[in-house]
């Protein structure tokens, strides 16, 4: 090699090294142009828009939107959605970063975010805006959902058309078709009277209550699907008054294992991990509930008397959300005492009730019914 030859290519890979130093000094780094976007902490009433609309997909990023509402709840639903919920997203990435949130959008790491975020086109700044958006949605919340027309508003209505009425008929009876004022009286004070008896013999119960629990656990998958026996997380029913609140630990029976779900994903297990990890109860809201005067025990009812769970709860491992099916009336109860027979064979719980037990081996009678030995008594159940 000659030394001009070499001469001229130390030149040339001098003058390389040279630019591409420039250039690199000249472009700026991504990562950090990046992180002082996600560290902006003061925004605009506009940059706040910008950031609901992006969640909303309203607006298009690079070409394309992302509806996050399409996904997760921004109203109150009564039907389970296994995604969570906009406000609970919210909740958890309130202290968090836009970086923390970035991550998880691009980058995510169960099964089924990966799918559903897959091909996600989000700028660091779209990313910070809608992080805004969400941290204000903590205080705006889900949006109910209510009803246009609601008993409450037509018997505010029926009482006001009664009393127009009748002072008309009475004092100034300035219209003169009375029959329809009489049609009027009529109808509105029937209205009026079965709405009163029909609220006041609902005082004290909850049918078809079905309140959100802090945790989307699906009956339906629970004892449906995986077959679960409701004493295996119920097991105080057949020993106690009441059926018991599984705690923290039967569920990490299971999920000490099973960290992600195939319809939920991790987010909800991660509540009860959580929930394990910092020694803390989950909060779980009881759906069928009683007035304190009533008195009822589940021993009695699935261990002595061995009915099965859904002669009161329905079908609930067909249930996503639980709902209480039954009114749990007093007429409800004392119906079942009347019509239900009871195992007096190989019962020992029945020994004490030595005639009938006699009766029974003697086949003078072939069964016996609840209200037989005091179901119907009114010291059985208020006392």
């Amino acid at each position: 090699m000659s030394s001009s030859f070499r001469e001229r290519y130390a030149i040339y890979l001098l003058s390389a090294f040279l630019f591409t130093g420039r250039f690199l000094a000249a472009t700026p780094d991504s990562s950090q142009n990046a992180d002082s976007v996600y560290s902006k902490k003061n925004f605009t009433g506009e940059e706040i828009i910008r950031g609901e609309r992006l969640f909303y997909g309203l607006v298009y990023s690079r070409d394309k939107s992302v509806n996050c509402s399409g996904c997760h709840n921004t109203r109150v639903s009564d039907t389970l959605n296994w995604n969570p919920d906009a406000l609970a997203i919210s909740t958890i990435y309130k202290e968090k970063s836009a970086a923390d949130l970035s991550r998880i959008l691009l980058s995510p790491t169960s099964k089924k975010m990966m799918e559903i975020h897959k091909g996600f086109q989000l700028t660091p700044e779209d990313i910070t805006l809608i992080k805004a958006y969400m941290d204000r949605f903590v205080n705006i919340g889900l949006t109910p959902d209510k009803p246009v027309i609601t008993v409450l508003l037509l018997f505010i209505l029926a009482s006001v058309l009664l009393l127009v009425s009748l002072t008309d008929l009475i004092i100034t009876k300035k219209f003169r078709r009375k029959w329809i004022l009489l049609a009027v009286i009529a109808v509105t004070a029937v209205f009026i009277t079965r709405t009163l008896v029909v609220d006041a013999i609902k005082v004290g119960r909850t049918q078809y209550y079905s309140p959100d629990q802090p945790i989307k656990f699906s009956h339906a998958v629970h004892a449906g699907q995986n077959k679960t026996d409701c004493i295996y997380c119920h097991s105080f029913a057949k020993v106690s008054k009441t059926a018991g609140i599984p705690p923290v630990n039967v569920c990490m029976n299971c999920h000490l294992l099973v960290r992600s779900g195939t319809r939920s994903g991790g987010f909800e297990i991660a509540k009860i991990i959580s929930a394990n990890d910092n020694h803390v109860p989950v909060q779980w809201i009881k759906v069928h509930n009683l007035p304190d005067y009533v008195f009822f025990s589940h021993a009695q009812h699935t261990g002595a008397g061995a009915l099965n769970c859904s002669e009161c709860h329905g079908t609930t491992e067909k249930m996503n959300i639980i709902v209480q099916v039954s009114d749990l009336s007093m007429g409800w109860c004392i119906n079942c005492h009347r019509t239900r027979n009871v195992n007096f064979k190989e019962n020992l719980f029945y020994t004490e009730y030595k005639q009938l037990s006699k009766k029974i081996r003697s086949a003078i009678t072939d069964s016996v019914t609840v209200n037989m030995i005091g179901g119907t008594e009114c010291m059985k159940c208020h006392y």
